[in-house]
């Protein structure tokens, strides 16, 4: 969820590269390697000081792989999946759940903790561990609302409206994951047979299209920090419920109200998984870390750093959640099953009416 190194490019605030010295012996069987590796999307970030703590008490060096956004991230993964590049897959949501699932990503592990995992979170099965949990949603640029003197839209029917003409900005559904999640959110909204004419009418009002997240937010969003310095024009993006609380965290000074909103009627509900890649190399350490992703030392930790919510049982969300960016309180869902059913009919639909 992703998920989101929000300024990392455009503060240089430069959150934790990971990575490790060395590598697996030479020859050495799989119990005596000491590096584990973590594929993930380009928004995975964790605490200096957590990771050491895992690292020293399980004697595994971690490093990690970024492959751009979640979509690229899994697609790279199928891709390799006889030959993999890591032994832990982190970021798979349930956009993408069932792709992964029905390309044998991943072998069978039940992770220590998943008792605590709560309850509308768990899934069927030992494939993959949800490790966190966001909203994907409408950010709006507060300052650029009160300037024009224009409300900000309130829902997916705004959208469409000739007000909003040429305001926002989304990502590609086919590879990125608030772009598809925000897809599904028009196809849960509208239904089987009216997402198509919706998307019609968005085109239609000027919506614009980009790879994935980083480029959409922090390039084209005129209420990003990155956005501002870029002077970007789009006052509307696809982002997540978490991105205002983001904002004022990394802002110098710090404000008193967050400079975005969020517009609560367009948030999809995600959840993000890990998994032990099926040929991983190091499947001991495979395991002991997604033991650690489900510790509440590394979900408390976070929050504060990939800006997504904790799914234990009893892990504390931080006050600049609760008083910056609160989980939506009715997000569009939809059924894993449906989403698998339906899910490449409709990104390629969505391709040929939106990009075409």
């Amino acid at each position: 969820m992703s998920s989101k190194k929000y300024f990392a490019v455009v503060v240089g605030l430069g959150l934790v590269a990971l990575s490790a010295c060395g590598s697996s012996d030479e020859g050495g069987s799989q119990s005596e390697s000491k590096t584990v590796t973590l594929v993930s999307h380009n928004s995975w970030a964790v605490s200096k000081g957590v990771l050491a703590a895992f690292e020293k008490e399980s004697g595994y060096q971690v490093k990690v792989l970024e492959d751009g956004d979640a979509g690229q991230a899994v697609n790279k993964a199928i891709l390799t999946k006889d030959n993999p590049q890591g032994d832990v897959f982190f970021g798979v949501d349930n956009t993408l759940l069932s792709r992964a699932l029905d390309n044998g990503l991943f072998q069978s592990y039940e992770a220590k903790g998943a008792d605590t995992i709560k309850a509308g979170y768990r899934v069927d099965g030992d494939k993959v561990t949800p490790i966190d949990t966001g909203d994907i949603c409408l950010n709006y640029d507060k300052a650029w609302f009160t300037e024009h003197k224009l409300q900000p839209p309130t829902s997916y029917d705004d959208l469409i409206k000739p007000a909003y003409k040429n305001l926002l900005v989304t990502e590609n559904a086919s590879t990125s994951s608030p772009g598809l999640g925000f897809l599904l959110g028009t196809a849960a909204k509208y239904g089987d047979d009216g997402w198509e004419a919706y998307w019609t009418k968005l085109k239609a009002n000027g919506v614009k299209v980009v790879d994935g997240w980083e480029q959409a937010y922090n390039e084209e969003f005129s209420g990003s920090a990155g956005g501002k310095k870029a002077k970007a024009d789009r006052p509307l993006v696809v982002s997540y419920a978490s991105s205002p609380p983001a904002e004022v965290i990394y802002a110098d000074p710090k404000p008193s109200t967050a400079p975005t909103g969020v517009v609560e009627g367009t948030c999809f509900r995600q959840v993000e998984y890990a998994g032990l890649l099926r040929n991983a190399k190091n499947s001991k350490g495979g395991k002991a870390l997604i033991d650690f992703l489900l510790t509440k030392k590394f979900q408390e930790d976070m929050p504060l750093n990939m800006f997504v919510y904790p799914v234990v049982e009893g892990a504390a969300v931080p006050a600049e959640f609760t008083k910056y960016g609160p989980a939506a309180k009715d997000p569009e869902t939809m059924d894993p099953a449906k989403i698998a059913d339906h899910r490449d009919d409709w990104v390629k639909s969505w391709t040929s009416l939106v990009l075409k």
